[in-house]
């Protein structure tokens, strides 16, 4: 017996469970810390009187895999992983990915492609009768008519197409532990329809909403929105406006004789709540049954988590759709407490690798209207400008941090999540903080881009405001004579940019000092803002054209021209250059001079057989 939840049946059976109420079947290894969903809503479960169980990875190809823990007594639980499958098993040029940093060994192909759907059919297969609850990142944004990039096609929502029972958006607590409970006090699984944070199949008005106080949105069917690109437009600005759960409406979304209905999101949790969530015993590391390394636990695993939500909206972010963008934060003491417990464990060597959430330096802040919260249907608290009801005191992050790097045992704390450096504008004491103790070297800041129309489109500050913080980074480092460097995250390929805005990209940074060893090739998730543009070649916002760079050519053409300083990509940025006539730019970049000539190796000969 192990401290991990069971797998199998004889784990279950040494904690004298002859029955699970509730097993989790996930599409990544197992590793029992909070970082990961499947861990956490097992645990949270646990903590709340159930005995659960997690099949992770199993093999897909038959149904006896997903009989080791039996049939549970109330439902089961389904999640791809930490990411949607198919953007797990390809590059953004389509190409078949080589590794999982979720499986031991970083191996390629421990799930299946659309995991979520294979995964339900195989529980069908195996338990007819037992419910099928899914979730996690690739349910929660493909709950809605969704293109899909790797089809090229409008897909139905992924509860029709995976035939569960029942599909959990966002984060999952709340709704998760109503249903269990209900289920576990003798409600008949049909008759739950009015959970939060949920989406179900019905046929008729009768099946409709269930809050008739509130009413609902009707959003353009499946059979509009798979024909009609500004069908599709409409149907996402409708359910994108519906996110905020105090004042959300039901969606419904008919598919042919059938009827999605979405209902509002789930309340975030409050402080207490929160402290709660990660006060549960994890052990904080993978099932001892492993053998390999597993790659995304070593990067997190001496990472403390401080808050969830996001509301910077970017464009092509599914946190605002998936998280949501009310800051949901930790107390001081609750984050002190796991700081203190990582430090006591053997493997630790003194250095947190972060202390954040998916924008650090949103830790603490909150609406300072309650009332205006409630009825705000802005996507973003800070583009186009920072909200007059947003408190950016950083009175809180900062205390915060100061504890964390003197407690003892600790050494070294960085600040390895993203940050808002137009936020940072009001936040001094943070940015001297973040700056003179949790700087690495290289500080990575995501400007994405600097040409004002794409920073738009993508509801990101603009050149001025990136000018300005790296400005002030290296007047601080210099003040406190560290020798200190900005790495900048750019997106290529993004709707609105063109090659021209590529170039001007690179001549920019280049006249500010700066290089990228990596660029992000723009991939079109389901679910999100920029894949509606990238899709219907429309800003479901304001109904304007948007350019949208499609072919691969073109997209490998802008990667180049931000790579323009690696030997691998001086041919494409010099064939480029020509072709736009701005043969003058390869001179500013320094690639000027005849192509590169590349060696042609022979290949052997073989015999030929019949």
């Amino acid at each position: 017996m192990t401290g991990h939840l069971p797998i199998h049946l004889a784990e279950a059976r040494a904690r004298g469970w002859n029955e699970l109420d509730v097993v989790f079947v996930s599409g990544d290894a197992y590793i029992d810390h909070p970082a990961f969903g499947i861990p956490l809503l097992a645990r949270w479960l646990e903590a709340h009187g159930f005995r659960v169980g997690i099949i992770p990875q199993p093999d897909w190809r038959s149904k006896e895999p997903f009989m080791a823990l039996g049939r549970p007594r109330l439902f089961f639980a389904v999640s791809a992983g930490a990411m949607d499958s198919m953007v797990a098993h390809y590059t953004p040029a389509r190409k078949l990915r080589h590794d999982d940093a979720y499986t031991p060994g970083n191996r390629h192909g421990a799930r299946p492609n659309r995991a979520t759907i294979i995964y339900t059919s195989r529980l069908k297969e195996a338990y007819k009768d037992v419910p099928v609850v899914i979730g996690g990142i690739e349910a929660s944004l493909r709950r809605f008519a969704h293109y899909d990039y790797w089809e090229n096609k409008v897909r139905r929502s992924i509860l029709l197409d995976a035939k569960a029972d029942l599909l959990i958006y966002g984060m999952g607590e709340a709704p998760l532990l109503e249903l269990a409970r209900r289920m576990a006090g003798g409600e008949p699984f049909a008759e739950i329809r009015n959970l939060r944070g949920t989406c179900r199949v019905g046929r008729g008005a009768e099946d409709g909403p269930t809050d008739p106080e509130k009413g609902s949105v009707s959003i353009p069917s499946f059979d509009d929105v798979s024909v009609d690109k500004k069908k599709f437009a409409e149907a996402f600005r409708l359910a994108y406006r519906e996110q905020n759960p105090f004042s959300a409406r039901t969606v419904v979304q008919p598919h042919g004789d059938r009827l999605l209905v979405c209902n509002p999101p789930a309340l975030p949790l409050n402080q207490t709540e929160m402290d709660k969530v990660y006060a549960l015993p994890y052990e904080k590391t993978p099932h001892p049954s492993y053998r390999e390394q597993i790659p995304a636990w070593e990067q997190i695993k001496t990472s403390i988590t401080s808050h969830r939500g996001c509301f910077g909206g970017c464009a092509f972010c599914a946190i605002a759709m998936h998280q949501g963008k009310v800051i949901q934060s930790r107390s001081e003491a609750s984050i002190i407490a796991e700081v203190d417990a990582l430090a006591r464990q053997g493997w630790f060597r003194g250095s947190i690798s972060d202390v954040g959430g998916p924008t650090a330096n949103m830790y603490g802040l909150v609406c300072k209207n309650p009332e205006a919260m409630r009825v705000c249907r802005r996507e973003s608290c800070i583009f186009p400008a920072i909200c007059a009801h947003l408190d950016t005191t950083d009175k809180r992050a900062v205390a915060l941090l100061q504890r964390v790097r003197n407690r003892q045992g600790v050494k070294h704390v960085a600040v390895s999540s993203g940050v808002r450096y137009d936020l940072m504008e009001r936040q001094p004491g943070y940015f001297r903080e973040l700056v003179g103790h949790h700087v690495s070297g290289l500080l990575k800041i995501a400007p994405e881009h600097l040409a004002e129309h794409v920073t738009g489109l993508m509801r990101k500050p603009g050149r001025k405001a990136f000018e300005r913080f790296l400005a002030r980074f290296r007047e601080e480092s210099i003040r406190l004579g560290k020798r200190q460097h900005l790495i900048p995250y750019l997106i290529s390929g993004h709707p609105g940019s063109t090659v021209a805005d590529m170039l001007d990209l690179a001549l920019a940074l280049k006249k500010l000092g700066l290089t990228v060893e990596q660029v992000q090739d723009f991939t079109p998730t389901p679910g999100t803002l920029s894949t509606c543009m990238y899709y219907t070649g429309i800003d479901p916002e304001n109904g304007k054209r948007v350019y949208v760079p499609a072919s691969d050519r073109e997209k490998g053409q802008q990667k180049a021209l931000l790579l323009w300083h690696q030997p691998d990509e001086r041919n494409k940025v010099l064939e480029t250059l020509r072709e736009m006539g701005r043969e003058d730019a390869a001179v500013m970049l320094g690639v000027a001079g005849k192509m590169t000539v590349r060696p042609s190796v022979a290949k052997p000969r073989t015999k030929k057989t019949r």
